[in-house]
């Protein structure tokens, strides 16, 4: 649905955008609950402070610095859940019919009205729709009256607060589940019968004006405050045990003050639209409607004194009628899905993720390596402050293409190296400038005068082009590489190919759950895949294997040996490397002695009574073996347990969930000691990079042991509870994929800018010594480098303004190698250029990852009031400069930017800044560090899942099928949905699904058959079976981890879990809903603009 309309027409590539094959947009947190009493408002999505029975009589309370509306709850008939008001197989995705929804009988939240029809008309795809008749006009201007300051209703003294109801763990205490895997805490509850989510009021709803890329435009959010407040700003946080009802039906007979406006004008759906706002308003306004309810006494006022109750006609906000992800995404795919992005033009915008597009580099590189937050960015320091919107560039510069995208060119200039600038020392690229018939060139990014090589001179043509332009790909590409010459190496010294060393913990825990053998069966066959360079016929990676306890073994595999020879160190406060001759060794000469080791390593340690572990001497062992065969590489540690063992990096339990809300907080994010960053610190100038996969029972201290793959440019992968039948699919996927994929070693990324701004703040796995260069240990083509940019001079028009992103890093084969990315991207005078430019998926990256970061220095409350405020000022800066005059009453979002307050209310509600009580402290942990790196496909899933109906295509369609909004409104209970997020990935089956379906894709003959929790679908000959096995298989390829199904049946208890990603909800942390945020944001942009 286009809500928000263009500014005057736009070019072809200021459009929404497209994306990597099916990258839906997707967030996560947030689901209904059991019903209980909502407990008195908090701060704004925060937990409830201590949860009082009743508030004090006559005490109003001051207004939130920031707000969700308040939501009631409200349950179906006999206690079943609600789903929805349409049939069963029946629920809609988009615009609904003029259908009038009724809501159930039951409580309101502040008395909402039932659902103005919505009026959707014919797509007009001119930029601007007919000239409204004076008639609409004023019709318009009536209807956008807003009233006055309305005196708040007295809240009632005896109005009773229920305490939270207990919700079982989320993550973990379910049947072979876990959201990032977590271990159990505690038996999980069924919830009394599931609702759906409830929708709280958003003032007026009007129809729909046709916008000018297509689609219905949003109603504009006009009318009438709600009591006590400037503008239905959320009540805040209630424990979100509370799931919402469907629309309910109102009392009539509650009379209104002020006066009734103009009825809403009706009209065919030929007939000409409402006058357009530049960039998009909602829609034209209506009048308050008589005869419908007051809110409900006892709604707690904000900040005003209380007054005799006057009460107001707030109307329900149809969340129809709300930006939808879904649309947007459909819309981006139609438009932009069927050409090839051509990246010739500097500035333009490209598709989104989401669109499965193919890139031709003609000069920019393509936005599979950079994708910027705006690419028209403004040309004064001013402006940037003024605008709010950061200026930040997302690289994944090793980033994988697809099949049909050609690798970068690699470019050999023998020993004089690639040419560069004296001054500013940046790479040559299609943007520098010949001069003087092609004997100097111009650098394009600080302006020095350089003088052209003789071997590298070429004629100039009648433009000024070199002649050999196109035969060079330094002079006609965006995205390119160098060979490095000896002078790029440390001690100048071409290096050795990298080594992997394979570190397996071998205490109680790991041998007992069948880790240890497992992994040594799986390590037989994985050692044939190390990752090779281009067309080598085997991998120049050489291995060596430790295991430890409370000492480390290492073992002589050299390929003159009958059998492997263990040797021990046991003092592990001053670790060394007992061989050299022995430990390293190609596989291939060396693989009956690796066979024979891997064999026997379970059954040496079959007996071990040893639980203590651990952790810092392994990795210090890895690295001085890298050393002392002066290479790079990469440690792959398997981990079970908190190191409590004494040894330097000994750690001990600091758990403490009453830490959650206080100023302390932060502490749980923080490493308890600084042995691990100074042990980083040393693998980073040693290339000596961590990958870490744990398989915890319990606390483990995720952000203190992730420390040094963080700092070293590595992965850590979790697998709570970690049982072999349940699990082995999902950590053998992951270690396979992790060790063949290709990565970059001894890495220094560097990014210049052309002169008016520099870069002054990064976000990623890595380590920096200084302001200005990236270090990292391993890079590999799934971690990506956010960049953020200030201005320090003023920027010009039309040169525009330059990024060069370099990368100089050691292959898999060993040759050291310069990766080069350049970006083109406009600057402007006027703020409607920037907003026009924007991309907001990039934007939710970055703005997460600053909030991310945040967290390890502020407390969590401030990180989000941050967060919201910036969000606030963005799209008040828009309102105010860029759109044209309206009522105060509309809120106005830019095209662009019209899905930024759903995606950030995702970020809000996610584990990290809101909690639920399941959470545990390295949940919170493991998602930090995942987002920190993650690249702008991986978040936007990640924030707003994907949920995928199966059951309404026809069978014979293989085509995946389209998704629908992340909400429980959306879920029939005759059908099956597939829900994924890039981490998780839930079969979610209705009740009332046919019998011959379930049969068909589980193999049982009823609903109550199907074993909940399951998580291999049967293999049947049918088929829907072949179908949906298909699709499973399918979202899994597009992932970089492997996502494990959980079959979750409806009215469950899993299905807590399950509606946790249902991010359009309210969330049992206390998570606003999408309206209640957007009616909250639209609060918060009226005070900035007032």
């Amino acid at each position: 649905m286009n809500v928000n309309q263009s500014a005057p027409p736009v070019p072809p590539f200021g459009q929404p955008q497209p994306v990597y094959p099916g990258y839906h947009q997707s967030s996560y947190g947030g689901q209904p609950g059991s019903t209980a009493a909502p407990t008195p408002y908090g701060a704004y999505n925060g937990p409830v402070p201590g949860y009082q029975q009743t508030p004090p009589p006559g005490m109003s309370r001051a207004p939130p610095s920031s707000g969700a509306p308040p939501a009631s709850t409200a349950q179906a008939p006999g206690g079943q859940a609600a789903y929805g008001q349409f049939g069963q197989g029946d629920v809609q995705n988009g615009p609904s019919s003029t259908v009038q929804m009724q809501r159930l009988p039951g409580s309101q939240p502040f008395g909402s009205a039932p659902l103005v029809p919505v009026v959707s008309q014919p797509a007009v795809l001119q930029p601007y729709g007919p000239p409204p008749t004076s008639a609409q006009v004023t019709a318009q201007l009536a209807g956008m009256h807003i009233s006055g300051a309305v005196a708040p209703v007295p809240p009632t003294s005896g109005l009773g607060y229920g305490p939270p109801t207990s919700l079982a763990s989320a993550s973990g205490s379910f049947p072979n589940s876990g959201l990032y895997g977590s271990y159990p805490q505690g038996q999980a509850q069924g919830h009394p019968g599931a609702q759906p989510p409830q929708r709280s009021v958003l003032p007026q709803a009007s129809s729909f004006t046709p916008s000018a890329s297509g689609g219905p435009r949003m109603p504009s959010m006009t009318g009438p405050l709600l009591p006590g407040q400037s503008f239905g700003g959320p009540p805040v946080s209630q424990p979100n045990h509370i799931s919402s009802p469907p629309p309910q039906a109102l009392t009539p007979g509650t009379q209104m003050s002020g006066p009734p406006g103009p009825p809403p004008p009706m009209h065919s759906s030929q007939q000409p639209g409402y006058q357009l706002q530049q960039n998009g308003s909602f829609g034209p306004a209506r009048g308050p409607q008589p005869n419908y309810g007051s809110p409900y006494p006892g709604t707690a006022t904000f900040g005003s004194q209380p007054g005799p109750p006057q009460p107001l006609p707030p109307k329900r906000l149809d969340p129809d009628a709300i930006p939808s992800p879904i649309q947007v995404i459909e819309d981006d795919r139609n438009n932009r899905g069927s050409e090839p992005f051509i990246t010739g033009v500097r500035g333009q915008v490209p598709p989104l993720v989401t669109t499965n597009f193919l890139v031709k580099d003609q000069g920019n590189a393509s936005p599979r390596y950079i994708r910027c937050t705006s690419y028209n960015i403004p040309c004064t320091s001013d402006m940037a402050k003024q605008a709010q919107v950061p200026l930040a560039a997302v690289i994944k510069p090793l980033a994988r293409l697809p099949p049909e995208e050609a690798s970068p060119y690699v470019v050999d200039h023998g020993e004089s190296g690639p040419l560069r600038c004296n001054r500013c020392k940046a790479y040559m690229c299609p943007f520098m400038q010949f001069i003087e018939g092609g004997r100097r060139f111009q650098c394009c990014f600080c302006s020095c005068i350089n003088d052209v090589p003789p071997q590298y001179f070429q004629h100039l043509d009648h433009t000024g082009k070199r002649v050999d332009a196109y035969d060079r790909p330094e002079l006609s590409l965006g995205s390119y590489e160098f060979l490095a010459t000896v002078d790029y190496c440390k001690n100048n010294k071409f290096p050795s190919p990298p080594a992997f060393i394979f570190m397996i913990d071998v205490s109680y825990n790991a041998i007992r759950s069948g880790l240890v053998r497992l992994l040594c069966e799986e390590l037989k066959s994985l050692l044939d895949f190390l990752p090779r360079e281009g067309g080598a016929e085997e991998s120049a990676v050489r291995v060596g294997f430790v295991t430890y306890n409370k000492v480390l073994h290492f073992y002589n595999v050299k390929s003159s040996l009958a059998q492997p020879q263990m040797m021990v160190v046991s003092d592990v406060g001053d670790m060394f490397v007992p061989l050299l001759d022995g430990f390293l060794v190609n596989v291939n000469e060396s693989r009956t002695v690796i066979t024979s080791l891997l064999d026997q390593i379970p059954e040496m340690f079959a007996d071990t009574r040893e639980t203590e572990t651990v952790f810092a001497p392994v990795i210090q062992a890895g690295m001085e073996a890298l050393k002392a065969a002066e290479c790079a590489g990469k440690l792959f540690l398997f981990h079970t347990s908190l190191p409590i063992a004494e040894a330097p990096g000994k750690l001990k339990n600091r758990d403490d969930r009453k830490l959650i809300n206080t100023d302390k907080e932060k502490t749980l994010f923080q490493p308890q000691t600084g042995a691990y960053q100074t042990l980083a610190k040393e693998c980073v100038a040693q290339g000596c990079c961590a990958d870490l996969f744990l398989f915890p029972n319990q606390y483990v201290d995720v952000a203190t042991l992730s420390v040094v793959p963080q700092l070293t440019g590595g992965s850590v992968y979790k697998y709570a509870c970690f049982q072999v039948e349940n699990d082995q699919e999902r950590f053998l996927s992951d270690l396979r994929r992790d060790v063949q994929k290709v990565v970059g070693f001894d890495a220094v990324m560097r990014v210049r800018t052309s002169t008016g701004i520099r870069a002054v703040d990064f976000f990623g796995a890595f380590y920096m010594s200084n302001t200005t260069d990236v270090e990292l240990a391993g890079l590999d083509g799934d971690k990506t480098v956010t960049v953020e940019f200030k201005h320090d001079d003023r920027l010009n028009e039309e040169s525009g303004a330059l990024l060069q992103c370099a990368l100089l890093y050691t292959s898999c084969a060993g040759q050291r190698r310069l990766r080069i990315h350049n970006l083109a991207l406009n600057c402007c005078t006027q703020l409607a250029d920037l907003y026009r430019n924007c991309e907001t998926d990039t934007l939710i990256n970055y703005m997460a990852k600053f909030a991310y970061r945040g967290v390890l220095n502020s407390p969590v409350k401030t990180v989000r009031d941050t967060l919201i405020t910036q969000c606030a000022q963005i799209l008040a800066c828009y309102r105010k400069n860029c759109a044209s005059p309206s009522s105060a009453g509309q809120l106005i979002l830019p095209e662009c930017m019209k899905l930024l307050p759903v995606y950030l209310n995702c970020v809000l509600k996610s584990d990290v800044l809101q909690p639920g009580a399941e959470v545990t402290t390295d949940d919170r942990a493991y998602v930090r560090l995942l987002v920190t790196s993650m690249d702008v496909a991986e978040t936007n899933v990640f924030f707003y899942p994907r949920l995928l109906p199966l059951t309404k295509s026809p069978i014979e369609n293989t085509t995946e099928p389209s998704a629908v909004r992340a909400s429980e409104e959306r879920l029939s209970n005759g059908d099956i949905y597939l829900l994924e997020n890039g981490l998780n990935l839930f079969l979610w089956v209705g009740a009332s699904v046919q019998q011959g379906v379930v049969q068909s894709l589980f193999g049982v003959s009823s609903f109550s058959q199907i074993t909940s929790g399951l998580s291999v679908l049967p293999v049947l000959d049918n088929l829907l079976s072949k179908k949906v096995r298909g699709l499973i298989d399918g979202l899994r390829a597009q992932r970089s981890r492997y996502m494990k199904l959980i079959v979750v049946k409806q009215e469950d208890k899993l299905e807590m879990l399950f509606k946790h990603f249902l991010v359009e909800d309210k969330s049992l942390s206390g998570g606003a809903s999408y309206v209640d945020f957007l009616c909250h944001m639209h609060k918060e942009i009226r005070q900035l603009l007032s």
